[in-house]
């Protein structure tokens, strides 16, 4: 018996979900190789898209990169948005919990973002910048909102560089726990959560 026609033909994408598919592909790919060894002849190839249709949503290399960069940003923000009305300590275990369940979940675009650190490319750098302010602003917010924690550090320069340090040791603690998982979520969480008390308590 011949296949039912519909069956045959392939659904047709969406504008957002066409988007998604490729930048899904990017963030494989840029989490393997650095982003100079990235060809976006290869997106499109995986995609099962024209180079031309590619380069409809994303002008440039450039800009295909910092869309993947942009996306995993808005990504982390929205799962660790502080809870109102949580005590600081709480929010922490909180917002660590759901940062690692994304790190696990979505490893290829945390690591496709912290690639971007080291691309050359002024857009893609500014994008990645841009998005660990945002982060450390959300945690700084975040403790302000919680007049009970007396012991953490008022002074804000400090307070901001002892956040900015805390960033960097987690980016690394779960780059390597996604190379080595020889600790469990809970004993990563467990591991950033003190440091960051001991970076920001008095």
């Amino acid at each position: 018996m011949a296949a039912n026609p519909q069956e045959r033909t392939r659904r047709r994408m969406s504008t957002q979900e066409r988007r998604e598919q490729l930048l899904s592909v990017g963030a494989r790919l840029f989490a393997q190789k650095p982003y100079d060894d990235v060809w976006i002849e290869r997106v499109a190839e995986i995609a099962g898209v024209s180079r031309g249709l590619l380069y409809h949503y994303f002008p440039t290399k450039r800009d295909f990169f910092a869309a993947v960069v942009q996306r995993e940003s808005e990504r982390m923000l929205r799962l660790t948005a502080a809870v109102p009305g949580l005590p600081v300590r709480e929010q922490i275990t909180a917002g660590l919990d759901a940062f690692l369940g994304y790190v696990e979940s979505h490893a290829q675009g945390f690591r496709a973002f912290h690639r971007a650190e080291a691309a050359g490319d002024p857009l893609v750098r500014e994008v990645y910048g841009e998005g660990l302010a945002a982060q450390e602003r959300q945690i700084l917010a975040a403790l302000a909102a919680d007049p009970q924690a007396t012991d953490i550090i008022r002074d804000p320069p400090a307070l901001r560089l002892a956040v900015r340090g805390w960033l960097a040791f987690l980016v690394a603690v779960c780059l390597e726990w996604l190379t080595e998982p020889e600790l469990t979520r809970e004993q990563v969480r467990d591991l950033c959560a003190k440091a960051l008390l001991g970076a920001i308590t008095r």
